[in-house]
């Protein structure tokens, strides 16, 4: 689905991703510009990939963080900052903290990736776990910031830390002069609004499209109101774009200046992230892969050349794992079937046979014997197979049911 958006109201300039372009310098890389042949053959027109992923911490996040750290006042230094996060915000306000010489507390939600955690720890930070859920720990580092005095340092709600992430615009423009269209993942909006101040006021004919997670998509209905609108329930495997309400302060510039508001599947998200470890030989975290994914879902709806932000590459393992296996299904690589034979010497031999024949690859098979359903010579079998693709799926089930076996799913 896709969401126009129009309307008033600017709070960062051109001038001000400048001047964080320029007290960036030597502290976050250029990172790379990679072309996909790939994309581009699915696009019809040249595909590249901003890689954010290789970004210090992993993320573009460190921009916005340390031109915010960097812009406090002396006194409000030696106070310390704070800040809520589950993975990369955090990494990017402790490493920020650390370069600058500010002690940093980093409140993350007690379910938060280890790494993310470690990480956190390791660029400096003091890290406190507090909550299930990103919006009880923003409210645990507010409440730490109104008792201590410490600095509180929102992850996409204030213009410095827009006008850091609009540095990533800039150097779109620097590296793909050409580019005719520029596709961002969308959390509370800092990346987005801040590219779009950047790239609008330079070239105000590149298309900004955003790209939001179906099931934490806060932008379309907010933008259809007219002012941010929050989701009751945030979900979706792409924790860094897993926001309940957009910023106030970014909500009015991509209201003002991105093109479309585009959501996607976690199917396709799966798929996205699946095809960047594959053909692009990145590692991508979901909401970084949230561009990638809109490209498949249409891809002949983004005029070329086209530039896709890798916005993050700190994936859990645990997840990754999960991930990549739901990908594979959902590209028709990987498939589960139940199904009942009689229970007797040799029935799971005969039926791997069957199997064998179609060259499915048995990755794990699972008895049930004793449940009531069954039939007093019944067992019931589930089959998890690595396959090719929804044709040979289709394949597989069609010499199931050939063979006499009824396929349950």
């Amino acid at each position: 689905m896709s969401y126009s958006t129009a309307g008033p109201s600017r709070t960062v300039t051109l001038d001000d991703v400048r001047g964080a372009q320029k007290m960036l310098s030597g502290v976050a890389r250029v990172t790379a510009m990679e072309g996909s042949r790939h994309l581009s053959q699915l696009v019809g027109a040249p595909v590249h990939l901003k890689c954010e992923n290789l970004q210090r911490t992993g993320s573009f996040k460190l921009r916005g963080a340390y031109v915010r750290i960097a812009g406090l006042l002396p006194e409000e230094r030696a106070a310390g900052v704070v800040a809520a996060s589950a993975g990369n915000h955090a990494q990017g306000v402790a490493l920020a903290s650390s370069l600058l010489g500010v002690h940093a507390t980093v409140f993350m939600p007690k379910g938060a990736p280890l790494p993310k955690v470690a990480a956190t720890r390791e660029y400096g930070a003091e890290v406190r776990l507090y909550g299930q859920v990103v919006d009880e720990t923003l409210a645990a580092a507010e409440e730490y910031a109104a008792a201590t005095g410490a600095v509180f340092i929102h992850p996409f709600d204030h213009p410095d830390i827009i006008a850091g992430q609009g540095t990533v615009g800039l150097e779109i423009l620097e590296q793909c002069p050409e580019v005719r269209t520029i596709v961002v993942g969308v959390g509370g909006g800092g990346l987005l609004a801040g590219i779009a101040v950047a790239v609008k006021a330079l070239r105000p004919d590149v298309r900004i499209v955003g790209v939001q997670a179906e099931g934490s998509a806060a932008y379309p209905p907010s933008l259809a109101a007219g002012h941010p609108v929050s989701v009751p329930h945030p979900a979706t495997m792409a924790d860094g774009i897993k926001v309940g309400r957009p910023g106030d302060v970014p909500f009015g510039l991509v209201r003002d200046l991105v093109d479309e508001v585009r959501t996607v599947s976690e199917d396709q998200l799966s798929a996205a992230l699946l095809l960047c470890l594959e053909r692009a030989k990145l590692v991508v975290e979901p909401a970084g892969a949230g561009p990638v994914a809109a490209l498949l879902g249409d891809p002949h709806a983004f005029e070329g050349p086209v530039v896709a932000v890798l916005s993050g590459g700190n994936v859990d393992p645990v997840l990754l794992q999960r991930v990549l296996r739901h990908g594979m299904a959902a590209q028709g690589r990987y498939l589960a079937v139940r199904l009942r034979l009689t229970d007797r010497p040799g029935a799971l031999a005969t039926l791997l046979g069957v199997l064998s024949v179609v060259d499915a690859n048995v990755l794990d098979v699972s008895h049930v014997r004793t449940d009531p359903r069954l039939g007093l010579t019944e067992a019931e079998v589930e089959l998890h197979l690595e396959t090719k693709g929804p044709e040979h799926c289709a394949e597989v089930n069609h010499a199931l049911r050939d063979a006499g076996y009824t396929v349950m799913g």
